[in-house]
């Protein structure tokens, strides 16, 4: 194998590939990158057995730069060769084969020999079904994936909460996530879905998602295909593998109230800057519970109950209708709700101070476009 490439392109792409492969891996060859060179393209490979990514770069890609010479496939230590390009003198970079698998890298006087590995010793990625696509804009999906992913449980004891649950509908995608202590809940409009993917229910592994949303620009559209047991993205020059969670994801739907004896309406910003200084006190304290009082004329966060001192703060509001009432709550789960919304007016709705609190935005949008947060109160004896 032997060919030269431009080294700020390839270092891009690299550090692409490089978020799948782990540091420490049960199949070592998997710390490793598969660099493989046909007549006309470069494909990178990083994988960890779960996630694989996927840089397929031609010659025809001008920014590339890139000039084959001899055909071949080497595996190489990912974070070693990756150092090792990033430090290069130019921008251009010779790299070759040679016998007993040592590859040679040359950019201006500097030249390298670091030992390869045979690739036949490398997993083979699963052949792609690319039938029944489905396409989304880039900005939009990880919006969906940004609002929802936080939520994603972090218990390995129930895997399925682990990642992000898909499931496909007429002219609209669901994305859900939750820990069984809060839920996250986002559709996004969707355009002429094959027909035999509706009712599709898929859950994606919280680490493919969230380095779906680094890599992916937002003016890009993501292709996705679904196969067994296997999702597949397509964007740009990239291809990203990844398994899907076994198991049922739990039917949320029937835990979303509908009615509510309480609701406050609020300013996000307004309202996550308060629970920001009420949980100074509960971090140091580690009791992580505050209070949200509402009675008629009056809104206030509360920190009470704990050795190291106590808070009150009277809340700007824009609206209070129904029950008095008080509820405790996680502050940080509050506000990884709260601010999930960006900079806006949501409305809040309270049943009881043990019943789950809803959270969604103070507006009514045409189609399944819709963001709502749920939250599991703590008990007290206050509450």
């Amino acid at each position: 194998m032997h060919f030269s490439i431009n080294r700020d392109y390839f270092i891009n792409q690299l550090n692409h590939v490089a978020r799948a492969i782990p540091g420490k891996a049960a199949i070592p060859v998997l710390t490793g990158m598969k660099l493989e060179l046909k007549s006309d393209r470069l494909i990178l490979t990083g994988s960890d057995a779960s996630i694989s990514i996927e840089s397929v770069i031609e010659t025809s890609q001008e920014a590339a730069q890139l000039q084959v010479t001899r055909l071949g496939s080497i595996v190489l230590s990912a974070r070693l060769f990756i150092d090792i390009v990033r430090k290069l003198p130019t921008n251009q970079v010779e790299i070759e084969v040679q016998d007993h698998y040592n590859v040679q890298l040359t950019s201006g006087k500097a030249v390298f020999t670091i030992q390869g590995v045979d690739s036949s010793q490398y997993p083979v990625l699963p052949e792609t079904d690319e039938d029944k696509p489905v396409t989304l804009p880039g900005l939009l999906f990880k919006k969906l994936i940004n609002q929802t992913i936080f939520s994603a449980s972090n218990q390995e004891n129930r895997p399925i909460l682990t990642g992000l649950n898909l499931s496909f509908h007429d002219g609209y995608l669901t994305g859900v996530a939750t820990d069984s202590h809060r839920l996250s809940k986002r559709d996004i409009p969707i355009k002429d879905l094959n027909p035999s993917l509706k009712g599709l229910n898929i859950t994606i592994p919280k680490k493919t998602v969230i380095e779906l949303t680094r890599i992916l620009d937002d003016e890009t559209n993501v292709t996705f295909y679904v196969m067994a047991q296997q999702l597949v993205f397509h964007f740009d020059n990239l291809v990203i593998y990844s398994r899907l969670l076994e198991g049922t994801f739990p039917d949320t739907s029937r835990l979303i109230p509908t009615t509510y004896n309480t609701e406050l309406t609020v300013n996000t910003q307004s309202f996550s800057q308060a629970l920001e200084r009420a949980a100074l006190l509960v971090h140091v304290a580690k009791s992580n519970v505050v209070q949200l009082k509402m009675s008629q004329g009056s809104v206030a966060l509360l920190v009470q109950g704990i050795s190291i001192g106590q808070s009150t703060e009277e809340l700007s509001y824009d609206s209070l209708e129904g029950d008095d009432l008080t509820i405790a709550f996680n502050p940080d789960y509050m506000r990884d709700a709260v601010k999930s919304f960006g900079d806006t007016t949501i409305k809040l709705g309270f049943i009881s101070g043990e019943r789950p609190l809803l959270l969604r935005e103070d507006k009514v949008e045409e189609g399944h476009n819709d963001l709502i947060q749920l939250l599991t109160p703590i008990r007290t004896h206050h509450a």
